[in-house]
């Protein structure tokens, strides 16, 4: 089920999402379309060329609504730790910043998808999911 959406301009081909809380230095790309630590993951994008399409998924996942595109390419699947249940999602500069409340606080099970993983990425599918629950 979608819970939120939000369009995202980027000057840098890096998006952050995770944690409200600062996003760790040492959390670097290199040459790869998404890298994480226990609390954040960067995504590669596309910048400086339109709007990021980010949208935000949590279970239950009912055909009856909209899901998570099923021919994205997953660049992260993991668990991210949300000490306030909630998700921010921006640019690195935090020029622009989403912040979305997804339950209490704790560990949650995270998958990120992009249209096309890698510098021409511009649609990314989060569907999270309450660990404690």
């Amino acid at each position: 089920m979608r819970i939120a959406g939000v369009d995202i301009y980027v000057s840098h081909p890096v998006l952050h999402l995770g944690a409200t809380d600062w996003v760790p230095l040492s959390l670097a790309l290199d040459g790869a379309p998404a890298a994480s630590c226990d609390t954040h993951v960067a995504v590669r994008v596309r910048p400086q060329r339109g709007l990021i399409k980010v949208r935000l998924f949590a279970p239950p996942h009912d055909p009856q609504t909209e899901g998570p595109d099923p021919e994205f390419t997953t660049v992260f699947d993991g668990t991210l730790l949300l000490p306030d249940g909630r998700i921010a999602v921006g640019d690195v500069e935090q020029q622009t910043r989403f912040v979305h409340r997804v339950g209490d606080r704790g560990q949650f099970n995270v998958r990120v998808a992009v249209n096309t993983p890698g510098p021409d990425a511009s649609a990314i599918d989060i569907d999270i999911t309450d660990l404690s629950k």
